[in-house]
């Protein structure tokens, strides 16, 4: 598995040149080089299966979600994912991961170690799936950092295209996770979108009481 490392304002080069990759390509926004680094080396040495990790350098502070739609939306793959730089993979997590989404799923959230498959906090998706969600986006443009991956998930269950296997592994690593409040705006937008049943797509009240 290959492995890139570039800032946010090279995003640009994409534009005319859109990033062409064989198997599944991970976008990982960053912020910490060294931790960045080391999470790309063990996924790359890890993953089992082709594909290539982008590893975005967030200097001109995009957020996590403007990184991932830009390259998303300037690239072409099979299999697209985001993970962050905190993650761990386990061995042969992108193997298992595409051979879980088989022939019928097309959205897997990784075993990250706090929602054991409930919430896709690192996921892959097939591309010819994730394009037609949001208007060629990967996630709504409307969120910055938190609930987009749950919105997400949200619309591959009610489509019944969710996959998780439990040795899937991409742990993240965030020693103040559980102390860490999410972003407010994001809070609010996912609340409105939600009583909106995200754009009526979603018909399962128990769905929509999983996240709040």
């Amino acid at each position: 598995m290959q492995i890139k490392y570039i800032s946010s304002s090279e995003l640009q080069d994409f534009e005319n040149h859109p990033l062409v990759v064989e198997g599944a390509l991970v976008v990982m926004p960053f912020i910490n080089a060294s931790q960045a680094q080391q999470a790309c080396e063990l996924m790359s040495s890890r993953a089992a299966a082709k594909g290539f990790i982008l590893a975005v350098h967030d200097d001109g502070k995009l957020g996590f979600i403007a990184i991932v739609n830009t390259v998303f939306k300037q690239s072409k793959s099979p299999y697209f994912g985001y993970v962050a730089q905190d993650a761990f993979a386990g061995r042969q997590w992108l193997k298992l991961a595409i051979e879980a989404l088989g022939e019928t799923k097309s959205f897997l959230g990784f075993n990250d170690g706090k929602w054991a498959g409930a919430l896709a906090g690192f996921g892959l998706a097939k591309r010819v799936w994730a394009q037609n969600n949001y208007a060629g986006n990967f996630f709504h443009p409307g969120y910055q950092r938190h609930f987009a991956d749950a919105e997400l998930t949200l619309l591959a269950l009610q489509a019944g295209l969710y996959a998780y296997d439990a040795n899937s592994v991409l742990v993240e690593v965030d020693w103040d996770k559980d102390s860490t409040s999410v972003h407010p705006t994001d809070r609010a937008l996912f609340a409105q979108r939600k009583s909106a049943r995200f754009d009526g797509r979603i018909s399962s009240q128990p769905l929509l009481d999983l996240f709040s």
